[in-house]
């Protein structure tokens, strides 16, 4: 059986990339032939030759997209369901394809409602581009977090590192950081706490 596909999708920040990452890091730890390829959008209309190189070979790979969407006249997502649904000989059974995106739907949703208002049939004018996501076959969404779970985020961190702050003084810093950044997010907790160590020696 073919291993599954996997689309990573939702707020800035919050750890997509990351999970794949240490996702294949713990994977490889136990099973040394998990090689891990990233792809970059500009690469996927070569991604017919590396499937045929990858055929056949003697380790397992996971082929990860970070941070892909597609914009207007972008022919690029048509090499991408070279993989996910493999053409006619099908998609090796030694890889899998893990992709990370801000966008459930890999494209703007302006760009989507413009294309359905000017088509000819409304139904079919994106319906190829919309469906790309639906071919995968995991869907795992990470959402904006609340300023409790922020808190909570940056509070262990403290923890972790050995980094002794007041509830209320590190609830005020960690607000006002996160105003300035203009969000909360797992990445905006790192690098208040990053900041918060380097000001405390």
């Amino acid at each position: 059986m073919r291993p599954t596909t996997c689309l990573l999708w939702g707020a800035r920040g919050m750890g997509k990339s990351s999970l794949v990452k240490a996702a294949h890091a713990e994977a490889a730890r136990t099973a040394p032939g998990l090689k891990l390829i990233e792809l970059h959008r500009e690469d996927l209309p070569t991604i017919g030759r590396l499937l045929a190189l990858l055929r056949g070979a003697p380790y397992r790979f996971l082929l990860f997209c970070d941070d892909l969407s597609f914009e207007k006249d972008d022919a690029h997502y048509k090499s991408l369901k070279a993989v996910l649904d493999g053409g006619i000989e099908g998609r090796p059974e030694n890889v899998a394809l893990y992709a990370t995106s801000n966008r459930r739907h890999l494209m703007p949703r302006d760009m989507i409602e413009n294309e359905r208002q000017t088509a000819l049939n409304p139904s079919e004018a994106v319906e190829e581009k919309v469906s790309l996501s639906d071919r995968f076959g995991l869907w795992l969404g990470f959402h904006a977090c609340s300023q409790d779970h922020f808190l909570g985020m940056i509070r262990g961190y403290c923890d972790a590192y050995g980094i002794e702050i007041g509830d209320e003084e590190l609830r005020a810093e960690a607000i006002e950081w996160s105003q300035t950044r203009g969000g909360r997010s797992g990445r905006v907790a790192w690098q208040f706490v990053t900041d918060l160590a380097g000001r405390r020696g």
